[in-house]
C-alpha cells in the first residue's frame, strides 16, 4: 500500500503532564483512544509513570494496591534480568514485572490536530486485576454510551476489560471480558446479525502458528463466544505479533480495520519495529478478510517515531474522519501521542485493492 501522509506531528509529550503522585514521573503519554464528541475530538491517553527516586544498586517497580494505593517494590539489580525497556524478569522465580505503571487521562483536541485542554480527569487502576496498570484504550460509541476496552495488567497477566462513560467525567467498569493473555480488543461500531462483534488477540504460549487475530460475538458486550480466526496473510513485517489498532470503520464495501504488526528483533533488549497495516472485512461476515495490505501504510520514519522509550514504534489506536481525510492517532516510540492525516478516499481505495 502506497499512501502519503498529509501531515504527522506530536500532540502530547511526557513533559506536558505532571506525575500523578509525588513519587512518580511520567515517561510516556501515548497509545490514545479517540472519538468525536459534540464536534470535538476527545482522547483517552495512556500515561506511563515510573518511580522518580533512584537508589544505588536497586530498581523501583511500581504497583497499585486497592487498599494502600501506590506501592514501590525496591529490588536489587543483581536479582533482575532486563528483558527490554518495559519489562524485567526476576532471577529467583522467572516472573516478569513492568518497569512503569499506567493510567488513562482525558484530553480535548478541538478539531483533532492540536491539544486544547488536558483534563484532570483520570481513569486509574482500581482492583487487584489492575495492580500493574491500565493500558491502551480503544473507544467505540454504541447508542448513547462510549464504550472503551483497555488492558488490565496484573500478576495474572494482561487481560482485557470493558468500561463506559456518558460524559468522560465519570466511568462505569464492566469487568474483564477476555481473560489473560488477550489484548488489542476493539468493538465494532454496529451490531452484526443481532450481535455485538469484537476483534481480539489471544496469545498462544505454544508456537503452533504465526501471530493471529480473532473475531468474537456477544449478545450483551459482556459474554463473548463464537470465536473465529481471521485469515491474514503472513508478512515479514508482522512476523513477531499482530493486533487490532483502532475500532473498525464502516466504509463502502465493508469494515476498514487498521492493525499493528511487529517484526521481532533478534538482538537482546530490542523489541523490534512496529508498523501499521489495514484490512477490509466483509460487512455481513467480518471473519472474512476481503483484502489486506502487503506493506505497512505507516511505519517509523520520523525522529520521534524512531527514538524514545521503545525505539521504532508506531502503534495506531484511534481514528477520526475529518471531512475528506482520516486522522490516525498513534503512540510513537512508546513515548508520545501523535496524529497523522491521510486522504480518506485514497486510503479506502488502497485498502480495497490490496492483495
Amino acid at each position: 500500500m502506497t499512501l502519503q501522509r498529509r501531515f504527522s506531528h506530536i500532540l502530547l509529550s511526557p513533559q506536558d503532564l505532571p506525575g500523578s503522585h509525588a513519587d512518580l514521573e511520567v515517561v510516556g503519554s501515548f497509545n490514545p483512544a479517540a472519538i468525536r464528541v459534540n464536534q470535538e475530538v476527545v482522547l483517552l491517553i495512556r500515561v506511563a509513570e515510573r518511580p522518580s527516586e533512584k537508589r544505588q544498586g536497586m530498581m523501583g517497580l511500581p504497583r497499585w494496591d486497592p487498599i494502600i494505593g501506590l506501592i514501590i517494590d525496591w529490588i536489587p539489580l543483581e536479582d533482575l534480568e532486563f528483558v527490554d525497556a518495559r519489562v524485567v524478569r526476576s532471577k529467583t522465580d522467572g516472573l516478569i514485572r513492568l518497569t512503569s505503571l499506567s493510567h488513562l487521562r482525558v484530553a480535548y483536541c478541538g478539531d483533532g490536530t492540536t491539544v486544547r485542554t488536558i483534563s484532570d480527569i483520570t481513569f486509574r487502576p482500581e482492583s487487584h486485576l489492575e495492580e500493574f496498570g491500565v493500558e491502551d484504550p480503544r473507544i467505540t460509541q454504541l447508542n448513547d454510551r462510549f464504550y472503551f476496552t483497555y488492558v488490565a495488567v496484573s500478576r495474572h497477566g494482561p487481560a482485557t476489560a470493558l468500561a463506559s462513560t456518558l460524559d468522560f467525567r465519570t466511568f462505569e467498569r464492566h469487568g474483564i471480558i477476555f481473560c489473560p493473555e488477550n489484548k488489542d480488543v476493539v468493538l465494532f461500531p454496529e451490531m452484526i446479525s443481532g450481535q455485538y462483534a469484537a476483534l481480539h488477540r489471544p496469545v498462544c504460549g505454544s508456537p503452533f502458528t504465526q501471530p493471529e487475530m480473532w473475531l468474537a460475538s456477544s449478545p450483551d458486550l459482556l459474554h463473548w463466544g463464537q470465536h473465529q480466526h481471521l485469515a491474514i496473510p503472513h508478512q515479514d513485517w508482522q512476523s513477531g505479533r499482530i493486533g487490532a489498532g483502532p475500532p473498525p470503520i464502516r466504509v463502502p464495501g465493508g469494515f476498514l480495520s487498521l492493525y499493528h504488526g511487529n517484526r521481532s528483533s533478534k538482538r537482546s533488549g530490542e523489541v523490534g519495529e512496529y508498523a501499521a497495516g489495514a484490512l477490509l472485512l466483509d460487512a455481513n461476515d467480518p471473519s472474512r478478510v476481503l483484502t489486506s495490505t502487503t506493506e505497512p501504510f505507516l511505519r517509523p520514519e520520523l525522529e520521534f517515531e524512531q527514538s524514545g522509550f521503545v525505539a521504532n514504534v508506531v502503534f495506531p489506536t484511534g481514528t477520526v474522519i475529518d471531512g475528506e481525510q482520516l486522522l490516525v492517532y498513534y503512540g510513537a516510540a512508546d513515548t508520545v501521542t501523535a496524529v497523522a492525516a491521510f486522504d480518506l478516499g485514497e486510503f479506502i481505495a488502497a485498502a480495497s485493492h490490496s492483495q
